[in-house]
């Protein structure tokens, strides 16, 4: 089963570190990880992506408490949770395949950021499926370099992460006020 782990973690050197090494040493296959500044000055949010079972996810949600930089972990596998990845595509668009690229363009919401005269540039985001989709949808054309960010992903609802009274606490998530 895949899970996705959120971590609140202090915006400091070494921190990245510190936990992929933690998913080394327990030997671990980080499926995707991204990091990103979050609302609050100082602190950074990890998502990991990691496959396994809830026993395992339980075992490394524990081991990353451990960590002296880590605030908060939550594990969205079980709950209602908004997932996003980004892609940009360059594929290729000469003459005829171009009008046919620019339908399936508008007919999978992606997003055109750059063109020249042989290629067109896509940015696709949404639910990692609907990139998969997508990339398929334009393997045909020819693509001729890709990148996506890895997933990031929020619980739905009012829940949000943030330790109470805005301290540095392991607690998990809490209602906003």
């Amino acid at each position: 089963m895949r899970h996705t782990l959120v971590a609140l973690v202090e915006d400091k050197p070494g921190v990245l570190n510190r936990v992929a090494s933690l998913f080394r040493r327990r030997a671990f296959n980080i499926e995707s990880l991204t990091v990103g500044h979050t609302e609050r000055p100082g602190v950074s949010r990890m998502t990991i992506v990691i496959d396994s079972d809830q026993t395992s996810a339980h075992r490394v949600t524990a081991h990353l408490y451990t960590l002296v930089n880590v605030i908060q972990v939550d594990d969205l596998a079980e709950k209602p949770a908004v997932n996003r990845d980004l892609a940009l595509v360059k594929v290729r668009a000469e003459g005829d395949s171009r009008a046919r690229l620019l339908r399936v363009v508008d007919e999978t919401r992606a997003h055109i950021v750059d063109t020249s005269a042989t290629t067109v540039t896509l940015e696709i985001t949404g639910e990692p499926e609907h990139l998969d989709l997508v990339i398929g949808r334009l393997q045909p054309f020819g693509v001729v370099e890709m990148v996506r960010t890895g997933l990031v992903a929020m619980a739905r609802g009012d829940v949000a992460m943030r330790p109470p009274n805005g301290g540095y606490s392991n607690h998990a998530a809490v209602p906003l006020d």
